[in-house]
Order: C-alpha cells, then structure tokens, then sequence
C-alpha cells in the first residue's frame, strides 16, 4: 500500500529526469546528506554538449544578473511540506463553484497548485508591486543555505508579516524585487497550457528588468506585445514630463502552439470606448442634427485619443454609421472604371486597380456599399460600425484607464488604484470562454469580477484562481476605516457584492421578460413570438437595416447557464502533518511511543482531504460530496475519482462498501488500521472487489 507524500514535487529532479532523456551522457551520481547516491547533472560536459566550440572557463555573458538570482532559482525548484485549509465561513456556494481564492503566500500557494494544474490554466494576469520605492515586497533572505530554505520557506516577522517596504535607499533594490519576481515567475509558467498567455502591468522603475527576466524564463520568441496604457493621471513629482502610461507585457508559453491555435482565430476585441461612441450619437440624434452636422461633431470628437478607433466613421445611410475604406491598395487589381451614379462619368481606377472582381462591385454598387464623390475622388467601400464592433488588440490602448475608484466605493470596499474593471474584461475577451484565469496578485479582485461579468454577459465558463496575502490595510485609509483589516477582505467582499450584483441583475432581466411576455405574446400556430421593443428602439439609431446582434451585443445576463458567482476560500498554511510523517527514522525510540497520530491535533476531515487532492494532482473545484456510510463520515471527489475516509476506526465492512463505489483511488488514515496485517488485507480485498482502484494511506 503506497503512502501519500503530502509535499509539492521536486522540480530539480523532474528537470534532471528531462535532461538525462535528451541527454543520457551528461547524467553522473553524487551523494546526497545521508551517503545515498543520487542522480546529478555533469552542467561542464552538459554545456559543452550544447557548444559547437571548444568551452574555456569565461562566466562573461549576456544575461541579466543579481544577487540572489541563483539562490531564488533554488527556492523555486525547492519542493515545500506547506498545504491548503479550506475556510467554508469566507466562501461562497463552496460546494458548488469552481472558482478559487486563495489567501496566503503567492509564492507558496503556487508551489502548492503545482500537480493540480499544471498546464491547465489559459491566462495569468498579474499586477505586481511597481518597486516606486514606496511599494511592499515579499521577505526572502538569500544568505539562507538549502537546507534552510527547506526548513524556513516563507518565514514571518514577530508580527506574522511577510512584506517589507522596498525603499530605493535599501542597497538591494532591485535584486530583491527582482528575487521575488523571478521565482514565482518560474513557478508560475509551468502551470501554463501550452497555448497560455502572461499578462504582466507594470511602470516605468522595473519594465525593463521584468521584459528581461520574462524573455529568460519564457524564451524571447514567445514575447508578444508590450502594451502602452493611458492612465489618464500623471506623476507631477516628475520635474520634465508628465508621465500618464503604464505597460503590460504579454509572452506566450509556446507561440507555435499559441499560432497553431489561433490560426482561424485571430484574437480580437471590442473597439475602445465603443459604448461611449455609440451613447454620444444618439445623443446627437436625439437633437435632431442633420447627418452632416453630427459628422462634424463627430470628427471633433475622433481627434481625442478615447475615440482614435472610430476616425472616419463619421457618415450615414439607410443602413447606419459608416466610415470609408480603401477599395483599391492591391496590385493586379481589377482595372475596368466604375461609372459614378453622381456624375454619370466613370471614376478614376485606384493604382494597381481595385481589389474586387466585376462582378462582386456590381453586388456592392446595388446594395449600396459603394461611397462615391461628387467631385471625382477615388471611390471607397463602406464599413459600418455595427459589422466591425472588434479589432485586433492595439499595443496602444487610450480608453479611460484611471483606478474604478467610484466603482468600488458602490461596493463599500475601498481600495487605492485598483485596477480598472473595463481593462481586465478587454484583454480577457482574447481567451475562449471555458477556461482557469490565475491572478497571484490578487489585490482589490479586478480579475475576478471581470470573468464573472464577461460570463454574465456572453454565457462563458471562466473559472478563476485568486492569490492574495492577508496584507494588512494602513490605519489612515478608507478600507481600515471601513473596515477592513486586510487586503484579502477587501478582495473577498468585493466578489461577493459584485456576484450578488449580477445575480440580482439576472432576476431583474428575467422578471422584466416575463412582463414582455404577458403583456404582448402573440399566439401564432400554438407557439409563443416575443417582440424586442427595446431592439428596435436602439436599431433606429444607426440605420433601418441595422444588423440585430450589434443592437444587443452588450444585454447584460443574455444566457440560459447558471452563472458561478461563488467561490472556495482557502488559506496557506503549514502540512497538517507531523513531522515524524516526513522524517520517521530521525525519531528516537521513546518519542516514537508517545506519538499516537502523524497527524496535527488542530486538523479536520476537511483539511486532509483538501492535502490529499492535492497531493494526487486533483483540481480544487472538483465537485465534493460528504456522506454518511455505515456511522462512517465518506468523501467523494468528482463521482470516483476519489473517496476518502479519514475515520479512526475503519472495519471491512466500510471497506466493502467504499469498494462497490469502483472508486479510481482510495485515501485512509494510516492510524485507521490497528496493523500492518489489517493493511494489507484491506488491500487484498480491494483487488478482489474493485481492482482498478489505487489504495493509499497518510
């Protein structure tokens, strides 16, 4: 009978099991602390075997280094005994949802999340500590051998804190930002789908030094985009220029696999600000200006760097809004005039001819595609604003970006610059809609209020992961006064509030169908035909003919799924185990019998299942059902995937009926079973009654 490891997996040994399948010859033995023999890398003949020349002695290189890096990279393939308690007070339908919250050390928890998802998550997101010099960062101490890190990973002050302010005056300041970025970063990759993407914001102090150490732990191929954003707000400390703009850096895991996905898929996105734009003209309209005086107030307003998406569609027609487009730009085009319906003369041929056959501008010309000059100017295609509501995502991005403060302030959850909800629900809408968004700097939840909002609004399946310590709030502002002693509260209260927003906007839509429905269903042949006023009412605003998704495109909550506005709060903590579990032959023979139990005293059912799904490399959003068998407390994870019994005293009679389950695997307290003898017959047995099933022990 196998026993469970209850820690996260040894990255040094997994790399090194790699690199002896690509290279065998390179693999020697060394002994660890105890004499054993172990596998070893040879890094001198593994380097040579990667050069194409004869390697001297030479440690000049172009690379980005600090100290502390290697020590970090160290920390970052350290496995750690640390777990996850699940906190059922701080959640919401915890049985239910398949969202996660996790608070608690980033650095840790990804660590724990290793098995469970690894390379199932599609997006990362983070919004890390700007290192202003006025920023908290977390502790590391990079003096520490290994085998203190072993011992001492995420060590806490006499206050429990793990943050410190990073100050520029502090003679590491950017290699301990650095430090701290780098590892979780390496942890953070593998946990990636191969067609995944990173989303890193950032300022000015350190987007240099964070593109560097992206391009190293995520290849310079991979490297996508640097986006600049308008923050609409400045730095007036600056002396020289007002600094109004942040980046977000965006790398692929694999950009083959990234192009391969996408290839007919191309990522894309609503135009910026494309609900103000559409809101002002029918304001316009609503004013009765004539078509050519709201074009003009229109190219006034395309001049702001809001609206710089919708320069030239300033123009109407039966159908709606339009702007002009180049018909021509190709070379070996079409070459035969087009006769202009204006003057009754043929218009000039655009160079290199037009890009559409005969045949195909005649069909335009009819339909009335075709905008031409009266005083002989180039024809040009029509593009109209309700068939071209996205675009590709711009490096550029001037929409409003200033902090949702008025928007948290709803939600009586303050909170200083939380990041902009209308940013995160743009560059979210370039996934597929069923998929795990990780956010390990958690902070006021943005992310998680834009996946439930993007699936209230498009029916989506997103599933988000949120990472945040228990940071605490300073006395002086809002959120203490509110209060709010730590970050994570904020965090947690604003998805419930938001959650509970959108479920009440659900039940306001529903009942406001049902009105339209009594008050004006039209019986025709038995079936029930429901007239959308309100689409209608929005249609007359772009053109009589406007296409009816565009009119609908942002109803809130159109969609038949239920919506998941719960989530799972878990909290990082210590292994529930004792530490005779991990280390029993360092225990002397009289500590050996006082101890009745590897397990900590403080520990519940729960939090042992929670290590040991984690342990098998199970998500934590499977569904979980606890059940009363035979005066037996029974989990089931997932139908059978998994089934635990965690009770002190187990007969063959729960044994046969867990085995009529056919469970996948089987969990029970090593303690459960008065001997070895009871052990093994209870595995025997389960050979016997379901022989598929694993049986393991803690």
């Amino acid at each position: 009978m196998d026993k469970l490891k209850m820690a996260t997996p040894d990255l040094t040994e997994l790399n090194i099991e790699k690199i002896g399948k690509l290279f065998p010859n390179v693999i020697t033995e060394t002994k660890d602390e105890d004499g054993n023999l172990k596998k070893a890398v040879d890094f001198d003949l593994l380097k040579q075997t990667l050069s194409k020349n004869l390697l001297e002695a030479d440690d000049e290189r172009y690379r980005l280094d600090w100290p502390g890096k290697k020590a970090s990279l160290l920390k970052a393939n350290t496995p750690i005994t640390k777990t996850l308690r699940p906190c059922r007070e701080d959640s919401v339908n915890f049985d239910t949802t398949e969202n996660l919250y996790i608070e608690g050390d980033n650095f840790e928890a990804l660590k724990i999340l290793q098995e469970s998802y690894l390379g199932k998550v599609k997006m990362i997101y983070i919004d890390p500590p700007y290192n202003t010099g006025n920023d908290f960062i977390y502790k590391d101490d990079f003096a520490k051998s290994k085998e203190e890190y072993e011992e001492d990973l995420g060590t806490t002050d006499e206050d429990g804190g793990k943050l410190f302010r990073n100050t520029d005056s502090n003679g590491r300041f950017h290699s301990d930002w650095l430090s701290m970025m780098y590892e979780r970063l390496v942890v953070a990759r593998d946990l990636l789908k191969d067609d995944g993407v990173i989303f890193a914001s950032i300022d000015d102090d350190e987007v240099d030094n964070l593109r560097k150490i992206l391009d190293e732990i995520f290849g310079k191929d991979n490297f996508i985009a640097q986006i600049v954003r308008n923050t609409n707000s400045s730095k007036n400390q600056s002396l020289f220029v007002s600094v109004s703009h942040e980046y977000c850096l965006i790398f692929s895991k694999n950009m083959g696999k990234l192009m391969e996905v996408h290839a007919n898929n191309k990522w894309s996105v609503p135009k910026n600000n494309v609900e103000v734009y559409v809101a002002k003209i029918k304001q316009l309209k609503a004013e009765n200006l004539s078509d050519s005086d709201i074009s003009e107030e229109l190219k006034t307003l395309t001049k702001y760097p809001r609206f710089i998406d919708f320069t030239n569609y300033w123009y109407f027609d039966k159908r709606g809004l339009y702007r002009k487009d180049n018909i021509g730009g190709v070379k070996n085009g079409n070459i035969k005039p087009l006769m202009n319906p204006l003057t009754g003369k043929d218009d000039p041929v655009p160079p290199g001819g037009y890009r559409y056959n005969e045949q195909k501008l005649n069909e335009m010309i009819s339909e009335n595609r075709i905008h031409f000059h009266e005083d002989g100017s180039l024809p040009t295609i029509k593009r109209y604003l309700h068939e071209n509501m996205e675009q590709r995502p711009k490096s550029i991005m001037s929409d409003d970006q200033r902090p949702d403060y008025s928007l948290m302030a709803s939600f009586n959850t303050p909170f200083d610059n939380p990041k902009q909800l209308s940013f995160m629900t743009r560059i979210l809408k370039v996934i597929e809609k069923d998929c795990i968004v990780l956010d390990f700097f958690s902070g006021s939840a943005t992310t998680a209020h834009a996946v439930m909002q993007l699936n209230a609004e498009d029916g989506g399946n997103r599933k988000f992961i949120m990472v945040q310590l228990p940071e605490p709030c300073e006395e002086s502002s809002e959120a203490f006064k509110a209060g709010y002693k730590t970050i994570a509260e904020i965090g947690k209260e604003r998805i419930r509030r938001a959650g509970q927003k959108m479920m009440n906007d659900k039940l306001s839509i529903m009942n406001g169908k049902k009105k339209i429905v009594n008050g004006r269903k039209k019986i025709v042949n038995g079936e029930l035909l429901m007239v959308n006023e309100k689409a209608k009412e929005q249609q007359s605003l772009f053109g009589d003919e406007v296409n009816s998704q565009f009119t609908i495109h942002n109803s809130p909550l159109e969609t038949d799924s239920q919506l998941d506005v719960g989530f799972r709060v878990y909290k990082t903590d210590d292994t529930n185990m004792k530490d005779v579990f991990y280390h029993p032959a360092g225990l002397k023979q009289e500590e050996l019998f006082k101890l009745e139990s590897n397990i900590k005293e403080d520990r519940t059912p729960e939090d042992l299942l929670t290590q040991v799904i984690l342990d098998l490399g199970l998500e934590l959003s499977l569904p979980i059902e606890t059940k009363k068998m035979l005066k037996n407390t029974v989990f089931i994870v997932q139908t059978n995937a998994l089934v635990a019994c965690f009770d002190n005293d187990i007969d063959f009679k729960i044994v046969n009926t867990i085995a009529e389950l056919k469970p996948f695997k089987v969990v029970f307290k090593d303690a459960s079973f008065k001997d070895d003898k009871d052990r093994i017959n209870v595995e025997e047995r389960f050979k016997r009654l379901s022989p598929e099933t694993k049986v393991t022990v803690i």
